[in-house]
């Protein structure tokens, strides 16, 4: 139909139609209908010059039926709804372009530097979104009727918009599905499963997609929704879904979402904390250091919702973590570590479990005292050591003395391979220059006799 209405542009000329309020009320369907047809005509918005007045015409016409949907007081028909769909999939589902970027690897992507592409035609493509939005939120609109419309594959067409490179369309989008999502109770394991398609697509293929922290915040609200107890099924979503959004170098861009989502699962059901945090442990990065500033930011949050049991199963693994962070020469990954001892619950734990934690983050505590290159870092060092000895003074000292004990003993191992070392080294020079040498019975091992 569209590329008739397109052909047709040159054999007709493009004017406005009648007014809704002009019209008898036996013939606003038929005006509503024909208004609909005149809006799936597309125009060209690469050429700004080009079919101004029709271009305005159609917007004026949208804008008019947005404030239709919005006033009416009539159920409307299957016809109508059928019109409404046709009329929107036309204009919205097109191919998405990004020649500028098309190459582009996405972590590489600024946020403050490189302007996202904005659409030509979003003049007209908000009034649609904005239409379809009032649509499905109307009273007018029964959902059992209009279910048969907004379908899997509208769904599924919808959601592949989500890559747009358009924020203004994502936001949409966003809010779109959404209240589809609300609507349409039928639809809604499809849905789920449909976004969970594009995560496996993006975590385990492409690690490209312009809609992941949009596609996250829909599931922020439904997770957010979900019953108590929560179904082994959702449960399955954080493990294979959530947790592996972790792995993808761009995390960054989407983390705040990502977070979210997490976090409700935890305050949920507490139980999970464990999961969560051995998962963070699994995709910690080891080179990347504003990517590992949010996993501590993000181990802060799953810690402040996680019980005593929860901790304990993962506490080793996860505070030798940390007490390597405490110690990076990044002094940001230093810092958010160390800023974990201000947080009065993950005390509250700490202290519960001293006995295997002290031992854990002490040696880096100590390092950082004498070697670290930043001044704030020492100092808020010095600070928690000093919680840590008020805390528990007599292990804290038992531990430092194990530490220094241990340090003494490294020292001396060291000095004796480099004195063996140094000794080797005297032994090649002087076979060498085929002079004798007497060999320290410690590094030869001289063959037993065999008389």
């Amino acid at each position: 139909m569209n590329s008739k209405l397109n052909r047709s542009l040159s054999a007709f000329s493009y004017e406005a139609l009648p007014s809704l309020r002009d019209v008898p009320n036996s013939e606003k369907q038929n005006m509503f209908i024909r208004k609909l047809q005149a809006c799936s005509v597309i125009f060209d918005f690469t050429d700004p010059t080009k079919n101004l007045k029709e271009k305005d015409i159609k917007l004026q016409t949208l804008v008019e039926l947005v404030d239709y949907v919005s006033s009416a007081n009539g159920r409307f028909t299957e016809i109508m709804i059928r019109e409404i769909v046709k009329m929107a999939s036309i204009n919205l589902f097109r191919t998405l372009k990004s020649p500028s970027r098309e190459n582009k690897v996405l972590e590489s992507f600024d946020l403050d530097e490189d302007e996202p592409l904005m659409d030509p035609a979003w003049s007209h493509l908000q009034i649609v979104y904005e239409f379809i939005l009032r649509i499905v939120a109307s009273p007018e609109a029964d959902a059992k009727l209009a279910k048969r419309y907004f379908n899997r594959s509208f769904i599924l067409r919808l959601l592949d918009l989500f890559d747009s490179e358009d924020p203004r369309e994502r936001d949409y989008l966003k809010t779109v599905l959404h209240r589809i999502y609300g609507k349409f109770m039928v639809h809604r394991p499809f849905i789920r499963k449909a976004i969970n398609n594009i995560f496996y697509h993006f975590i385990f293929e492409t690690e490209k997609h312009n809609g992941i922290a949009e596609l996250l915040d829909i599931l922020g609200s439904i997770i957010n929704g979900f019953a108590l107890p929560l179904k082994e099924e959702y449960k399955s979503f954080l493990v294979r879904v959530l947790i592996p959004l972790y792995k993808p170098k761009c995390v960054p861009m989407y983390h705040q979402q990502l977070s979210y989502c997490i976090t409700q699962f935890v305050e949920k059901d507490c139980k999970l904390a464990d999961t969560v945090l051995q998962g963070l442990l699994k995709y910690w990065p080891i080179t990347n250091s504003s990517k590992e500033v949010l996993f501590l930011r993000e181990a802060e949050e799953v810690l402040e919702a996680t019980q005593h049991a929860e901790f304990r199963r993962c506490m080793v693994p996860l505070f030798k973590r940390i007490s390597r962070c405490l110690s990076s020469s990044h002094f940001q990954v230093a810092e958010r570590a160390l800023s974990l001892w201000n947080n009065d619950h993950i005390q509250s734990l700490i202290k519960q479990n001293h006995k295997t934690i002290l031992p854990i983050v002490l040696p880096a505590l100590e390092k950082n005292v004498r070697n670290h290159w930043n001044h704030e870092v020492r100092s808020s060092t010095i600070n928690v050591n000093k919680i840590l000895s008020e805390s528990y003074p007599e292990f804290y000292e038992e531990c430092l003395r194990k530490f220094q004990d241990d340090e003494a003993h490294e020292k001396a191992k060291k000095t004796k391979c480099e004195a063996t070392w140094k000794r080797l080294e005297e032994i090649a020079a002087a076979a060498a220059r085929h002079e004798p040498v007497l060999v320290s019975p410690r590094i030869a091992s001289p063959a037993k006799s065999s008389g």
